[in-house]
């Protein structure tokens, strides 16, 4: 498979390196993944973005299609982290970007999982759980969602079975993108930063016995 186009960003000589790609609607270099991008970037990591084969396609046409295949999606990914030579590397993204990195995180060398916003079902269908890998994973997993996602609100996630290798960080109040509802006394821009400083945290204490 061919690797798509990446944009890397951060130190040239990081030792370490954090791939990201987006979710079903938007491209990588969106502005919720550019906020992240930019924290980690600050935080002295290198940074991978890439878009999936039907995202490249929208962006040559202009004309949206719906996402890849998940198989077309899983090797994608693999092809992106096959490409990068540097050793200590984590991997992640948003929503549908970062279940697709669920599925092959322990399958691959990567030694990190970032998922922002966990489509844990689709919205409106609780009952179409995409959580049964989640149960086992053995890669270190933070999930960053907003406590009113509608693809996984607090209340349902926290009857969820997961790995003991997973920890979820709550956005209070937040949506998918850790929005808060309007007369939320929440600021949006509070739940990003301790966003930020949950997966600085994270990656941290990943790397710190390694």
């Amino acid at each position: 498979m061919e690797t798509p186009k990446l944009k890397i960003e951060g130190p040239k000589r990081a030792k370490k390196c954090v791939i990201l790609t987006h979710g079903a609607g938007e491209s990588s270099e969106s502005t919720f993944l550019s906020y992240f991008t930019a924290g980690l970037v600050n935080l002295h990591y290198k940074v991978v973005r890439f878009d999936f084969p039907y995202m490249e396609e929208r962006s040559r046409t202009g004309r949206k299609r719906p996402p890849d295949r998940e198989a077309i999606l899983r090797e994608t990914y693999l092809s992106v982290l096959d490409a990068i030579q540097i050793e200590k590397v984590a991997i992640g993204g948003k929503s549908m970007g970062g279940r697709i990195a669920s599925l092959i995180a322990d399958e691959s060398r990567a030694q990190g999982l970032v998922c922002l916003g966990y489509p844990f079902h689709p919205s409106g269908k609780p009952e179409k759980l995409r959580t049964e890998h989640l149960a086992e994973i053995q890669t270190p997993t933070l999930i960053v969602q907003g406590e009113n996602d509608p693809f996984g609100r607090k209340d349902e996630v926290e009857g969820y079975q997961l790995s003991e290798n997973i920890q979820v960080h709550w956005s209070p109040d937040g949506d998918h993108s850790f929005r808060p509802k309007r007369r939320s006394d929440r600021e949006f821009d509070q739940n990003m930063k301790n966003a930020m400083r949950a997966i600085g945290r994270f990656l941290f204490e990943l790397w710190a016995s390694k």
